[in-house]
């Protein structure tokens, strides 16, 4: 009978067995195994350094900006700087670009992130960079889109160069060289210049600590330059005017010495003339203030002769009638009847709107008056309706309007008639204890009392 070999005795002879077979074939291994080793590195490059990991489940997510600002596809996608994805495509839309991100589902991005495109060094290195305005919130979904108003571009390097042109364009070359020449009279020209750039790099880091009061004062200042640009023409008019009327006064210089000069006389001449006359001088105010009052209450009929509301005025009516060295006006010389009606007549500066009288007929028996009046109304025979009824009252007004919710109030809106003028003053001389105020003792009847005889 046979003895079975042992379990490591045949382990042993398999691997030898599998050896040599090995060493029959070593090309075809050695192949296999570089291939084997090659994926097992790519695998770890993508999965471990780049982060690419296609097993791995996310979201798409499309992000609206009015430009690329130098973002290319498959470039990392980060949340205050931590990697959560990648940017799968970066494609034109009518209005800018729409970048593609793909993000991992185990982060929870806010759907008010603003997004900027950032860069790692200024060599460029862009990538898309979410920042939370507010912890918690929804999170952005699958098939999400971020309009323009929550992305930010950098400033493209173009624009920098642009801008930077404009600013060194302001710049006056020869004060540089000034500056340069004025750095290199002694030796402490670099500490000059380092404390200039020192000074320099102060007044930006101010500025950088209050950007947005800033950025708001320059937006403001937008509008205050703009309004100079727009009035720019006006205001070169108003500087030409300016230099006209300044060389006006320039040459009517000597003139202005000349009165400041002789003026001293006509002036000394009007003090005596006023110190002369102030014994008189009460009378004089006195009577002014009568006239003054006199056209305070003239004052309607005077802005109706001046500047009617109406249009035009009295005095400019009266000023076209004379023209073509002539003065024109039309006559009518046909008669007109006129027919006084016997009632008293309202003062018409009253503006408390009286009622009409009730019994208004002309008492003038001629039928040429009124021919279209009630005279001649035709009525039956032995009606006297043209005339007044028996035992009438001539003065017997019409009823008054009543007063309802919808009635137009009408105040009293005028000055009191006959007005109150103040006392004249006494003839000269000016009797004793005559006030020296013009004003009268009373002030509400306007009278003056005079002084009774002396004890």
């Amino acid at each position: 009978m046979v003895q079975s070999p042992h379990p490591a005795e045949q382990l042993a002879r398999h691997a030898v067995d599998g050896v040599q077979a090995l060493a029959r074939h070593r090309i075809g291994v050695t192949i296999i195994g570089l291939v084997l080793i090659l994926i097992a590195g790519s695998a770890y490059i993508m999965v471990g350094s780049l982060g690419i990991n296609p097993a791995r489940p996310g979201i798409t997510v499309k992000v609206l900006l009015r430009e690329s600002g130098g973002l290319l596809p498959q470039q990392d996608v980060t949340m205050r700087g931590v990697p959560i994805g990648r940017v799968e495509a970066v494609n034109f839309t009518t209005t800018g670009v729409e970048a593609i991100a793909r993000i991992n589902t185990d982060v929870a991005v806010p759907r008010t992130s603003s997004v900027k495109v950032s860069a790692l060094s200024p060599a460029g290195e862009q990538y898309l960079n979410f920042v939370p305005q507010a912890d918690g919130g929804p999170a952005l979904a699958d098939g999400a889109v971020i309009g323009e108003d929550q992305t930010a571009v950098p400033v493209s390097l173009a624009q920098l160069l642009g801008d930077s042109d404009g600013m060194l364009a302001q710049l006056n070359p020869d004060k540089m060289r000034a500056i340069t020449d004025e750095l290199r009279v002694s030796m402490q020209g670099p500490q000059k210049l380092a404390d200039l750039l020192e000074g320099g790099a102060f007044l930006i880091s101010t500025v950088d600590s209050v950007l947005p009061q800033t950025m708001s004062v320059l937006r403001t200042s937008r509008t205050v330059f703009t309004t100079l640009a727009d009035v720019a023409p006006g205001l070169d008019r108003t500087n030409q005017n300016l230099e006209r009327i300044l060389a006006g006064i320039n040459s009517a210089e000597g003139g202005f010495r000349t009165l400041v000069e002789r003026g001293d006389a006509p002036m000394k001449a009007l003090d005596g003339l006023v110190d002369d006359n102030s014994a008189t001088m009460v009378k004089l105010l006195g009577n002014l203030t009568t006239v003054a009052q006199v056209a305070t209450t003239r004052v309607p009929a005077l802005t109706e002769m001046l500047n009617s509301q109406r249009g035009g005025s009295a005095l400019g009516a009266l000023a076209t009638i004379a023209h073509d060295n002539a003065a024109w006006v039309l006559v009518d010389i046909y008669p007109r009847y006129a027919c006084d009606y016997d009632l008293p007549r309202l003062p018409p500066f009253l503006p408390n709107y009286p009622e009409p009288y009730l019994y208004t007929y002309c008492k003038n028996p001629d039928p040429s008056v009124l021919v279209r009046g009630a005279r001649n109304a035709p009525r039956p025979p032995g009606d006297d309706g043209a005339g007044p009824p028996p035992g009438y009252d001539p003065l017997a007004q019409m009823v008054p309007t009543p007063q309802v919710n919808s009635s137009i109030p009408t105040p009293f809106g005028g000055v009191a008639f006959p007005p109150k003028y103040p006392a004249d003053p006494p003839d000269w001389p000016i009797p004793p204890n005559w006030p020296a105020s013009p004003y009268p003792d009373n002030l509400e009847t306007r009278e003056y009392h005079p002084p009774g005889p002396p004890n």
